[in-house]
């Protein structure tokens, strides 16, 4: 069936809500939400092989180890495996005193005493009783009344009290979730959220948590903070409850929604490490922990090694973190545009002038060290690249720090390579590319330096005396010049009909320390006219400008055919 030449048919606008005094759009994030990741759960029931319990260990202590204090570990009442790794959970001792978990049940009484059951012994625990509220599964699913939707929420509060009494030895915080809040009445929501609190009488010294699931995703990110701020507003005893926030991805705006609802008033942030979650996924922690991160503030999760947290996270998903996704996806921080390579070389050549650790290298909201991350697959080369792109890859790579002119003169070498491959190029591409254009440490060649002399004339002149191999045959050879350079030019005219003269030339050291070597490139005009460049690299600087001579010079002769 083809789309709807007329959606509006079929679908309707979701409603505003009436806030015409809202306040969070002038407000800003200033610190941190608790973090709750729900990977064990919530992830876990998403994906098509649940983990096992051994998959389940690996990602708590990875969880752990990023810094998530409040873990909710599974749904207890859905079957032994998840009762057993719970429980064994609880009993190995492994649950640092710093760390909560959660478990989840719905608002039956069987279920939650199966939930309280499976934290017998815990220090601390969460217990997350959640119903659905909204038209459609009363309606539709449930077939319930309002009156009845807020007694299934009361009697499952009463039931949660009640097992926790029976248990004083473990600290116990109560959780409730209006499932599919976002597409509920909010007078409603608050309502029976109301009813919960006055069950389990929560005090600003022993909250309850208030979790506010956009269970799936049905407007923009803005009404969802309209509905965070009207509810904060309204909730009767406020100060008694932790407004918590769990967004989903059917919009593509799980993150954004996350945010404005701290900016709209809440405190805690549930989600799954790089979105992982029914259908389209849940808000995902890492990009809203790096997003502070990248405005001055400190998360209060390390992600410092994020290639392992992946490696991790894949494993135990079976699901791979998608090659764009923000922050830690293969190509996110590379670029294969020239004009966006250029800048990003710029950037870093300024921040390597910086007096201040401000971070200001364009296309990149934070360095890629940061994360773990080197800065080898920043810039990546194809047949899209420009210039700044193979030259960051050779100073990377080789530490060559081609002169501008020059790297227009290989752009030439590396675009007829790109074609030919139809691919990205790699370093190895790259370099060979350039050794073979400017006839660098490769053999055989017409021109190859074997040894030489460098003396000094009664005049002043500089005198060039050495072996060159021409062909696979050494020749003795000599030349005057006013400097090593020229004394070098002369010996080609002279020797061999080569005739250069050169219109630039460069240096730099490559590396630091005793065991640095110098490069050198020459840019020079045949007696054509024509401008061609050589390169020499060598442990000592003299002897790299007479290779970067010899370079030009088989060039010259290269072009000659």
């Amino acid at each position: 069936m083809p789309m709807l030449s007329d959606p509006g048919r079929k679908y309707r606008p979701f409603p505003q809500i009436n806030l015409p005094d809202r306040q969070w759009p002038s407000r800003t994030i200033t610190a941190p939400p608790r973090w709750l990741s729900t990977d064990l759960r919530d992830g876990n029931q998403s994906i098509i092989d649940p983990m096992d319990s051994a998959k389940k260990n690996r990602f708590f202590d990875l969880l752990v180890e990023v810094g998530i204090k409040e873990i909710e570990v599974g749904f207890p009442s859905a079957g032994a495996t998840e009762f057993d790794f719970i429980s064994g959970l609880v009993k190995s001792g492994r649950i640092p005193d710093d760390v909560i978990v959660q478990v989840l049940t719905q608002s039956r009484e069987d279920l939650i005493r199966t939930s309280f059951a499976s934290l017998e012994g815990a220090k601390q625990a969460i217990v997350h009783l959640y119903n659905a509220v909204s038209p459609a599964w009363r309606d539709i699913v449930f077939r319930m009344t309002k009156p009845e939707v807020v007694e299934i929420a009361r009697s499952g509060a009463k039931i949660m009290r009640d097992e926790a009494a029976k248990r004083p030895d473990t600290v116990w915080h109560f959780q409730y979730s209006p499932e599919t809040f976002s597409t509920a009445e909010i007078d409603f929501s608050i309502e029976v959220c109301e009813a919960v609190m006055k069950v389990l009488a929560p005090t600003p010294e022993h909250p309850i948590i208030l979790n506010l699931p956009a269970t799936v995703e049905a407007a923009t990110p803005n009404i969802y903070a309209d509905q965070i701020e009207y509810f904060c507003r309204n909730l009767p005893n406020r100060e008694s409850a932790v407004i918590s926030l769990h967004t989903h991805n059917d919009r593509g705006t799980g993150v954004a929604a996350a945010e404005l609802g701290l900016m709209a008033g809440a405190d805690r942030v549930e989600g799954c490490l790089f979105g992982n979650g029914e259908r389209t996924g849940n808000c995902c922690l890492v990009t809203v922990a790096l997003n502070m991160y990248t405005q001055g503030i400190d998360p209060g999760l390390d992600f410092s090694d994020i290639d392992r947290v992946i490696e991790t996270v894949e494993y135990c998903n079976e699901l791979p973190v998608h090659q764009r996704h923000p922050y830690g996806g293969e190509l996110v921080f590379t670029a294969f545009s020239g004009s966006h390579q250029d800048a990003i070389k710029k950037g870093f050549e300024a921040h390597a002038q910086q007096n201040d650790e401000q971070w200001r290298v364009p296309y990149l909201p934070i360095d890629p060290a940061d994360l773990g991350r080197s800065y080898e697959a920043v810039i990546r080369v194809n047949s899209q690249s420009g210039k700044g792109g193979f030259a960051w890859v050779l100073e990377q790579n080789q530490g060559l720090k081609l002169p501008k002119k020059m790297q227009a003169d290989f752009s030439k070498h590396v675009q007829r390579m790109a074609d030919e491959l139809g691919r990205e190029l790699n370093a190895a591409d790259i370099w060979q590319a350039f050794k073979s254009a400017y006839y660098v440490q490769t053999h055989p060649k017409h021109f190859q330096l074997v040894d030489y002399d460098e003396g000094r004339a009664a005049d002043g002149t500089r005198i060039f005396s050495g072996t060159i191999s021409v062909k696979g045959e050494e020749q003795r050879v000599s030349g005057r010049g006013k400097g090593l350079i020229s004394s070098v030019l002369t010996t080609l005219e002279e020797s061999f009909g080569v005739n250069l003269s050169v219109l630039d030339y460069t240096e730099h050291a490559m590396g630091t320390g005793r065991d640095a070597r110098a490069a050198a490139y020459l840019m020079c005009e045949t007696g054509d006219g024509d401008i061609i460049w050589g390169c020499g690299i060598d442990e000592d600087v003299a002897t790299a400008s007479v290779r970067a001579v010899l370079s030009a010079a088989n060039t010259a002769v290269g072009q000659q055919g």
